[in-house]
């Protein structure tokens, strides 16, 4: 989590355009990361993450469709957090296009996703990596033309993510970290393109990152457990302290959720 300024989207490889969305915060650093990805001729656009009800921004993702001469096939969303989903409805209407989803909850017009589906806009290909973790419905999609995975909330452009309890929950998000370093040694992936924040080069760096940092916060939470911590706000104001106050509600979640992790770890097995 960072508020950071600085990231402002624009081309990444010769396939993506990334369009922030107007809505900067705490939890959202610079804003919603729109992507937009071309088929190679140009004439086909699979959106990702449309962003919240913001006309002007919808309009403006539409306005990089269009200034290439192009369509948008369908979007997709990696999770259903309305940053990111909101103006999906919308966006669908202007577009003319369906909005494709893990929870079918937010699919508008189209087919739902599964691990392992492709979606295809001419020879723009998108493999789909169910990730939960951040929440139940999280996931990446794998971009093998450009070496790239889009990450949505799962990894972010800076800081770290928040573990959306009690929706999200750590156990998923850790296997999923660990699925997604899997995937970027077996395809040679060298950009993560996060949902909010800067595209991130050494994917293999950033993730191990990720996972010795979730490593960490768990041992913080056992030492503020051992030291009398008996609330997951005893444990935020201990472990957290470093933090800027105003993201405590949102590292409570991740508490709530490291505390579910370790009594689940700390049950005997049947």
């Amino acid at each position: 989590m960072s508020t950071m300024p600085g990231w402002t989207g624009g081309q990444v490889g010769a396939r993506a355009v990334c369009v922030v969305a107007p809505n900067p915060g705490p939890m959202t650093l610079d804003g919603t990361n729109t992507w937009v990805l071309f088929a190679s001729d140009g004439r086909l656009a699979v959106v990702v993450d449309p962003g919240p009800a913001v006309d002007a921004h919808l309009r403006r993702v539409l306005d990089v469709v269009e200034s290439r001469g192009a369509r948008v096939t369908e979007a997709v969303l990696t999770h259903g957090h309305a940053d990111h989903s909101e103006g999906a409805r919308r966006f669908a209407e202007l577009a003319g296009a369906p909005v494709r989803a893990l929870d079918p909850a937010y699919q508008v017009g189209g087919d739902g996703l599964r691990d392992g589906d492709v979606v295809a806009a001419g020879d723009l290909e998108l493999r789909v990596v169910v990730t939960p973790g951040h929440t139940a419905d999280s996931v990446s999609l794998l971009l093998p033309a450009e070496r790239a995975l889009l990450t949505g909330d799962t990894v972010l452009g800076r800081g770290t993510t928040v573990v959306a309890h009690p929706d999200g929950a750590l156990g998923p998000y850790l296997r999923s970290l660990r699925l997604l370093r899997e995937v970027v040694v077996e395809k040679d992936v060298r950009r993560l393109l996060p949902g909010h924040g800067p595209v991130l080069e050494e994917p293999v760096r950033v993730l191990d990152a990720y996972l010795a940092h979730r490593a960490e916060r768990l041992e913080q939470v056992r030492a503020a457990l051992r030291a009398g911590a008996r609330t997951p706000w005893d444990v935020v104001e201990r472990v957290y302290a470093e933090v800027d106050p105003v993201l405590w509600p949102a590292a409570e979640q991740s508490v709530r959720a490291q505390l579910d992790y370790l009594e689940t770890e700390n049950k005997p097995s049947a």
